[in-house]
């Protein structure tokens, strides 16, 4: 990668993975170990924690996105600075997981229809963000990117309704997909170091979609996530690391430990 971006792999907290009393997964060939996160304050290190469900450290910040599938997944990563919803669904909005979390220090970002569909909760602000706004929040800024499918799929996720996310840490770019199709609004990224990309049916996309559409705008590194199907069945994550490895090598595609597997 052009910059320094400290990738670390945590294990979701769930019973899969409790006999991991270090919390930590094996580091893949490559990375730094996972000790070095708190001596690097310019570095972002990533945390897989659950299907569609990530947490990111910045220094002494901590960023929670689309928090789901209950609290204790969170514990060990204190309380959040930052947390980033996308959109209304279960998996990405869940009032209990949220009830279970000191949201007290936290700044909200989510779209106008995430703020309706709030319940009680006890964030110190909250901001909405459409499509293609900015804000700033501490020193990172941050894009509310169009997340959506268009015809005949429309029905759920409608264009205009939901946010993916650039975060921008100043040495690095992170994209977070939330539940879209390759629309044009993620093809024509530019300059993202990670990215992460939904890819399950039939409410995102399959990964032929996907592996086309990060083609087109090349991070360099991309994590599939959110790749459990309807039947539960999951998309096959190392066929989609085949195809874009086939066609562009500089791209790094890393496999997360989403489903405690």
């Amino acid at each position: 990668m052009k910059h320094l971006f400290l990738l670390v792999f945590l294990s979701a907290l769930f019973p899969a993975c409790a006999n991991n009393s270090s919390g930590v997964t094996d580091i893949e060939p490559g990375q730094d170990d996972s000790s070095d996160a708190s001596q690097l304050p310019d570095s972002v290190a990533v945390h897989p924690i659950y299907h569609g469900s990530i947490v990111l450290t910045y220094g002494d910040q901590t960023i929670f996105v689309d928090p789901y599938g209950g609290a204790e997944r969170y514990a060990s990563y204190g309380n959040p600075d930052l947390v980033l919803i996308t959109h209304t669904h279960g998996d990405h909005l869940d009032p209990e997981t949220l009830g279970g979390i000191d949201l007290t220090q936290a700044t909200l970002v989510a779209p106008q229809t995430v703020m309706d569909a709030l319940q009680d909760t006890s964030f110190a602000e909250m901001h909405t963000l459409a499509n293609g706004e900015n804000w700033s929040w501490e020193d990172i800024g941050i894009t509310a990117v169009p997340a959506y499918n268009p015809p005949p799929k429309e029905n759920f996720h409608p264009e205009g309704d939901f946010n993916g996310y650039v975060l921008d840490f100043g040495q690095e770019r992170v994209y977070i997909s939330g539940d879209t199709e390759g629309v044009p609004a993620m093809r024509d990224l530019e300059n993202i170091d990670v990215a992460f990309v939904c890819m399950n049916l039939p409410y995102t996309m399959d990964i032929e979609q996907a592996a086309d559409a990060v083609l087109e705008f090349a991070p360099q590194v991309v994590y599939p996530y959110h790749y459990r199907n309807q039947d539960d069945t999951k998309s096959d994550v190392e066929a989609f690391r085949q195809m874009v490895t086939a066609e562009n090598e500089d791209i790094e595609v890393r496999l997360g430990n989403w489903y405690g597997e």
